[in-house]
């Protein structure tokens, strides 16, 4: 039975479905419109606790029973590890893997967010704070990125979830006003990995 993968067309949601391309999994999309606050609805909130998208409901989970997972980054753990793909067995090739997704989860991730929001506020009092504040440490990040990348094929040498999960974000460079050509390192792996056919359809597959 195909996993079911609640989610919509954002940079959390990619992460998912290209993933999901990449493993080969069979899997149904149940849009949650969060435009329309779906994602308080008591039957999403029995997956998702915390009321975001994505979460997966897997059909043939541990020991064949169903399982939910909420969090990008966990499902990401959990695909990984049910196929064996994108995530290695070795513990110590697993480190950066794992690195480099906490990284994303706990960075790369919420400071870009943040200057999506600041680039709506409409009072450029309000607005010019934190759009300065978000906007530089999102350059910044970039950074750190494209230095791993000068010296790597990919953050963790060979394709991993870490890199669906960064993709996700890197996807709206242009919306949180990044310019690839400023960070070379970062286009050559971002260009790489948008080429890819699962990929691809990872990011043509409609979740809204």
């Amino acid at each position: 039975m195909p996993i079911e993968l609640y989610t919509w067309n954002t940079p959390n949601g990619r992460k998912i479905s290209v993933a999901l391309e990449e493993m080969g999994l069979p899997y149904s999309v149940h849009p949650v419109n969060i435009s329309k606050n779906e994602q308080f609805a008591p039957d999403f909130l029995k997956i998702s606790p915390n009321n975001r998208i994505p979460a997966i409901i897997d059909p043939d989970g541990p020991g064949g029973a169903p399982i939910s997972v909420f969090e990008s980054g966990a499902i990401l753990i959990y695909l990984g590890q049910k196929t064996g793909k994108f995530y290695p067995a070795d513990p110590r090739k697993q480190v950066p893997v794992l690195e480099w997704l906490m990284w994303q989860m706990g960075g790369f991730g919420p400071m870009p967010g943040q200057v999506h929001h600041f680039l709506q506020v409409e009072n450029p009092q309000d607005q010019r704070y934190g759009l300065e504040r978000y906007s530089k440490e999102t350059a910044r990040l970039y950074g750190v990125l494209d230095r791993r990348l000068a010296q790597h094929e990919y953050v963790a040498d060979e394709v991993s979830i870490a890199d669906f999960a960064i993709l996700g974000w890197a996807w709206r460079h242009e919306r949180h006003k990044i310019d690839l050509a400023q960070f070379p390192n970062v286009k050559r792996w971002y260009e790489t990995i948008m080429a890819r056919p699962a990929t691809i359809r990872g990011f043509e597959v409609a979740l809204s």
